[in-house]
């Protein structure tokens, strides 16, 4: 639809989206324990932070292996190692990115997220992952949570809860690369003050779904109805971010940041997937 110009043009799906997804996000927090969200972030910690240290790493030096600058380079690692757009959003103003320099990160970001999440699902199939394995691996090697989630949802409910806790425990480290960015950028251009950084609301939000839900166990009824209306809310979230993706957006993208993206999450998924099945059996 999005292809052959059938969105009216009032419509912004983009806006959309997070609006609608950071709803969703709260009532699938509704769904999940607290004890069980601590334990899958504990177990997984050393993977969350070396998966985020390889990536920003990672970045830098293969984009000055394909001569790309290394404001674009970085903001590309950032939405990998993090949360996609959230986390490009959020460390571009930091860095002080010029808008085609963020739009090119976004596109690239973006093209991967709509294909791993139709890939994802099948590959977890083809490899007869657990649902818990399946969902620690879609939220380390997916960058944006709506396609996390998505893929996750379409694995199975306990891939969806495992998936959204640690995909949202590995989006509060937006906060620190924002920070940090901030101040190297200072340093190189010796520059002064410091932009406001802001936190997503939905994690807050979905943390305090979790407490709810975990200290009131008595509205169960309440907390699975709203559950599934967040899984429903999300499909369509899924669909708006289908009907902002063009060829034309693909084109603008050019080669090498969507080579350098594309390397970035092949690595990611290829060594997570590694540390899920061989390292930890």
């Amino acid at each position: 639809m999005a292809h052959f110009n059938a969105i009216p043009q009032h419509v912004q799906p983009s806006i959309l989206v997070k609006k609608l997804l950071a709803i969703a996000i709260v009532a699938l927090g509704f769904g999940v324990h607290l004890n069980v969200a601590w334990q899958v972030t504990s177990d997984y910690f050393a993977l969350m932070v070396t998966s985020i240290v390889v990536t920003l790493l990672l970045a830098l030096g293969l984009g000055r292996l394909f001569k790309m600058d290394t404001t674009t380079s970085h903001l590309l690692g950032s939405g990998t190692a993090i949360c996609g757009g959230s986390a490009i959003a959020a460390v571009a103003p930091a860095i002080h990115a010029r808008n085609d320099q963020m739009a090119l990160a976004l596109a690239s970001v973006f093209t991967l997220n709509a294909v791993a999440l139709l890939v994802f699902p099948l590959i977890g199939t083809a490899l007869r992952l657990d649902e818990q394995t399946f969902g620690v691996w879609a939220a380390i090697a997916i960058h944006d949570t709506s396609s996390v989630v998505g893929a996750a949802q379409a694995y199975g409910d306990e891939a969806l809860q495992v998936a959204t806790t640690l995909k949202l425990a590995r989006a509060l480290w937006i906060i620190p690369l924002a920070l940090i960015s901030a101040l190297v950028y200072q340093r190189m251009t010796k520059t002064e003050g410091q932009r406001k950084i802001s936190v997503p609301w939905f994690i807050p939000g979905y943390i305090a779904a979790m407490l709810f839900a975990s200290l009131l166990p008595q509205l169960d009824t309440f907390y699975t109805a709203t559950f599934g209306i967040g899984k429903q809310l999300l499909v369509f979230c899924l669909y708006l971010v289908g009907a902002s993706i063009t060829v034309e957006r693909l084109k603008v993208a050019g080669w090498r940041p969507l080579l350098l993206a594309f390397v970035l999450w092949l690595v990611i998924a290829t060594l997570s997937l590694a540390w899920l099945t061989v390292l930890t059996g």
